[in-house]
């Protein structure tokens, strides 16, 4: 991983009165300048010319005080990266920009040096423009981060994800803007630039490192490039017009995935989520991939999903069961018409579930919940026993199978009960288990059906807010009614009478 330290040089503009007031008032724009020709473009138009920065004025002047500059030394280049830091200090001190500097430094486990590098370069300018904003007072949204890229890398790098395999997001290219991080140089080729500062005789510098083929950028700008243009000299431009189309398209389409997303959300928690699988199936294809890359990201949003992930996992949807692991980790389980996606972490902890009757699940931190069917036998005084089990203060419940929905009360099933057989629907039983939830409420046992806040359940209780999240809530779905807040209460419209013929028995043990 890289490490980054930071300097600061301000240099004073020539003739300045005191700015304070003005800078207070006016949202930062930080310009980052490499010390190449696109960005030494960028800056010398800046202070120079009009640009358009997406800030509702369209091609305008940037207010001087506005301006400030970030470097980022990767000292990836031995002596030529100081170079460059050098040349971007004088560039500054030339037409009175403040700069700030960063230094970051890699070590062999960074992997892919060119993404983590980008990583850094932008974590930096969030950072400064951050830091300004609390200088000046000013909104951070009103603030501009701007980078140099053109028409010549955005076909480059539509062309390079096309290699790649990218979809629609990736085949957008890079975008006009980005939240506050805007492109206004984005209609220009570099080799426009390029002439541009030769006009204004402005010198820039040169990374040899771009003539390195065996990167895939430096391959397609060398290698591919020059072989579309001899078919088409405005490649760029045309790839470009392409690339905004595609933009819009998948601005429009991540905005329907979105709502479609949140109607099929039934969980929510640290590490874990759960969606409808059944409502998932019924989306049009486009939008169930987005759906499935929208849940990944939300569990983890350094994962990198590819189109064989997505699909697998539809699979699964399609057939209605099966589980796939994804990147970093994360396992999706489609089971009982809900496809559950669970980070590594949140497998250790407490999940979020079913259990079958009968059956056992992992809780995390060594416990285990049991659920087991059991036939109430004749004369057997269940309510008694219920009670019983309640007062004793375990970590046990017993519920009825008919109050959810899993046995039936008719002649049938009372003959079958009286026999001490347990009827086959009430061996498909399933319940959701999870943690507590804000906004919980349940009718506690012995409360004559008056409701209450399980948050308030667990005060009474005394359980610390700290350990809340892990205490476990058995549910009939997820989202659904709370059937039994483990170790405190369980609920009363499921609780155990005189009619019922099948109780399930609860209890959370230690694992073995």
């Amino acid at each position: 991983m890289p490490t980054v330290s930071q300097h600061y040089g301000h240099h004073a503009v020539p003739g300045a009165v005191d700015e304070t007031r003005t800078r207070q008032q006016a949202a930062p724009v930080v310009l980052m300048v490499s010390g190449g020709a696109d960005s030494t473009a960028l800056l010398l138009m800046a202070c120079t010319s009009k640009l358009d920065i997406q800030d509702g004025r369209g091609v305008a002047p940037i207010a001087r005080e506005r301006l400030h500059v970030l470097h980022v030394n990767h000292h990836l280049r031995g002596k030529a990266s100081d170079g460059d830091e050098a040349f971007v200090r004088e560039l500054c001190a030339q037409y009175g920009l403040p700069l700030c500097v960063e230094h970051a430094y890699f070590d062999g486990e960074s992997g892919n040096i060119e993404a983590a590098a980008r990583e850094v370069r932008y974590a930096a300018a969030r950072r400064y423009v951050r830091e300004l904003c609390a200088q000046t007072g000013a909104p951070r949204t009103a603030a501009r981060i701007c980078t140099a890229h053109t028409s010549s890398d955005r076909a480059e790098t539509f062309l390079m994800n096309a290699i790649k395999g990218s979809g629609p997001a990736g085949l957008s290219s890079i975008p006009r803007r980005r939240n506050i991080v805007v492109r206004p140089l984005l209609d220009l080729t570099h080799g426009e630039l390029v002439g541009y500062l030769q006009v204004h005789g402005q010198p820039w510098r040169e990374d040899e490192s771009n003539e390195d083929i065996s990167y895939l950028r430096n391959y397609v700008r060398h290698r591919v490039m020059p072989v579309v243009a001899q078919r088409n000299a405005s490649v760029c431009k045309t790839i470009g017009a392409a690339c905004e189309i595609l933009g819009d398209e998948d601005a429009f389409l991540s905005q329907l995935s979105a709502q479609a997303f949140r109607s099929c959300l039934r969980k929510e928690a640290a590490g874990a989520l759960v969606l409808d699988a059944r409502r998932l199936a019924a989306a049009e294809v486009v939008i169930a991939r987005r759906i499935v890359r929208l849940a990944i990201k939300r569990i983890d949003p350094g994962a990198r999903p590819e189109m064989r992930h997505v699909e697998r996992v539809l699979s699964c949807v399609a057939e209605g069961t099966g589980s796939v692991t994804l990147p970093a980790g994360i396992d999706a389980r489609v089971e009982f018409g809900m496809l559950a996606f669970k980070a590594p972490a949140a497998r250790e902890g407490l999940v979020a579930d079913w259990i079958t009757i009968p059956g056992r699940l992992p809780l995390g931190g060594g416990r285990m919940l049991v659920a087991e069917p059991m036939a109430v036998e004749p004369g057997c005084d269940i309510v008694r026993r219920a009670r019983e089990l309640a007062a004793a203060g375990e970590v046990t419940a017993l519920v009825d199978a008919a109050a959810l929905g899993f046995a039936d009360s008719d002649s049938e099933r009372i003959l079958a009960g009286s026999r001490g057989e347990i009827p086959a629907e009430a061996r498909l039983a399933r319940l959701w288990v999870d943690g507590p939830a804000p906004g919980d409420v349940m009718c506690p046992l012995g409360m004559s059906g008056r409701s209450k806040k399980v948050s308030d359940l667990l005060g009474e209780a005394r359980i610390p807010v700290s350990e809340r999240a892990g205490v476990p809530v058995v549910r009939t779905a997820p989202g659904g009614a709370v059937v039994w807040v483990a170790g405190v209460r369980a609920d009363e419209r499921f609780k155990c009478t005189a009619a019922t013929r099948v109780a399930y028995l609860l209890r959370v043990v230690d694992a073995d």
